[in-house]
């Protein structure tokens, strides 16, 4: 009996087992649930990856730019200001002061006030393009694209802001016409109309660079939008056939064709002055660069460095590098939005966005194309990069517009209010430290 007794082992207490069981379970909950958790806000973030990639991108342009700028105006803004270097870098950064707010808005913006607005803003900046033939149209270097505000002392170059409009109202006609636009009718009116209004506008200023760009921007709308490829075949013959035309009747154009093409005048000092002290500049810099603010070129030789050729002072002070990562970022940007293009559900969004992107990133080809020598030269600026006021102004709420698609594409906004709950929520349990 004692034996037995002895060999029985003791029964476990239920009264702690159950309690143990359960802290298990709920600890076993717990793991799976914060590996949810993790999941779920991986899976979110990748949905606003769109969002992070074309505002990131942005920004950093943006800070280059200005940095940039402030490098490459300094001897000509003392020159022309009065010994001032700082006139002509202030000027930008009151650009970017007006953009930057006007960017934020426009990404705040819900995406059916921006079909409300399509057909008023491509009115209202036809309107503002056709001030070029007043009295307050003002000139540069042969093009005549900027009118003079009255007491304010500024000029406006409104086909930076048509570019805008178009790309919206494109955006709107097209998604409207669908399945449509295999009928020609369909494909010229209203869109093909009103592109050749904005483009003969433009053009009557006698400012082509502005034209590409705008042939590029309406060309991504109709690919996206659908249009047949052999529609488009047959602009390409007939934009190449207009473009020779208005290359000929005009002089300069075909003095720089013809220099481009190493047919016209040899001497050093003529046409190609520009183009031979950006690849200069472009080759002292190395790989590493000559250092920032050590521009040579920026010393009056190069004419318009902190404008058209921005790219060429960036190279010699920043190097292979320097343009590498400019060059990078323009891919980053150009990822953000066409992956908006693929993702989203609405036709508008996806169209106006490809307008949008292909205006940016051909005025930035084009612009670097220039500088490395593999275009003639045509007086488009670096976006988000160079100096200029109207062309940075649009160009910042143009990126407020993609972001504002952005932010509708499916998961996006809760993704991005479940980023920001993170960030209060962190920034509560600090401000309750430093409490305690």
């Amino acid at each position: 009996m004692t034996t037995l007794e002895g060999s029985r082992r003791p029964a476990p207490a239920r009264g702690l087992a159950r309690p143990a069981a359960r802290a298990a379970r709920t600890a076993a909950r717990a793991v799976r649930g914060d590996a949810g958790t993790r999941g779920a806000t991986a899976a979110r973030e990748v949905t606003a990856l769109s969002y992070y990639l074309v505002g990131g991108a942005t920004l950093l342009l943006l800070a280059i730019g200005v940095v940039m700028v402030l490098s490459a105006s300094t001897i000509e803004s003392i020159r022309a200001n009065d010994g001032n270097p700082y006139a002509d870098f202030l000027g930008q950064v009151k650009f970017v002061v007006v953009g930057l707010p006007l960017g934020l808005a426009a990404s705040r913006v819900p995406v059916e006030w921006y079909r409300r607005l399509a057909w008023p803003a491509l009115l209202g900046a036809l309107a503002m393009q056709l001030l070029i033939f007043t009295p307050l149209a003002r000139g540069q270097g042969g093009n005549v694209n900027w009118i003079y505000i009255p007491g304010v002392g500024q000029t406006v170059q409104p086909s930076e802001f048509l570019k805008l409009a178009l790309a919206l109202w494109l955006g709107l006609v097209l998604a409207r016409k669908g399945r449509l636009l295999a009928d020609w009718r369909h494909v010229l009116v209203p869109a093909g109309i009103g592109c050749l209004l904005a483009l003969g506008l433009v053009l009557a200023g006698h400012d082509m660079g502005t034209v590409l760009v705008m042939l590029a921007l309406a060309g991504g709308a109709f690919f996206v939008a659908g249009l047949p490829m052999r529609w488009f075949g047959v602009a390409g013959v007939a934009g190449a056939g207009a473009a020779a035309f208005f290359v000929a009747i005009s002089p300069s154009r075909v003095t720089r064709i013809m220099s481009f093409l190493g047919a016209g005048d040899a001497d050093p000092t003529g046409v190609g002055f520009q183009t031979r002290h950006g690849l200069w500049g472009l080759g002292t810099g190395g790989v590493s660069g000559v250092g920032l603010g050590a521009s040579r070129e920026k010393w009056s030789y190069l004419p318009e460095a902190q404008n058209d050729f921005i790219f060429a002072v960036l190279g010699e002070e920043l190097g292979l590098l320097g343009t590498l990562v400019v060059l990078g970022l323009f891919a980053v940007l150009a990822v953000g939005m066409f992956r908006i293009v693929r993702r989203h559900k609405d036709p508008f969004a996806q169209i106006a966005t490809a307008a949008i992107a292909c205006w940016i990133l051909a005025q930035a080809l084009i612009n670097i194309g220039v500088v490395i020598g593999l275009l003639p030269v045509i007086g488009v600026p670096l976006p988000l990069v160079s100096a200029g006021g109207s062309a940075m102004i649009s160009t910042l709420m143009a990126v407020g517009v993609v972001l504002a698609f952005a932010r509708s594409e499916p998961g996006a906004a809760r993704a991005l209010a479940s980023r920001r709950g993170v960030v209060r929520r962190s920034l509560a349990v600090v401000g309750g430290r430093r409490r305690g």
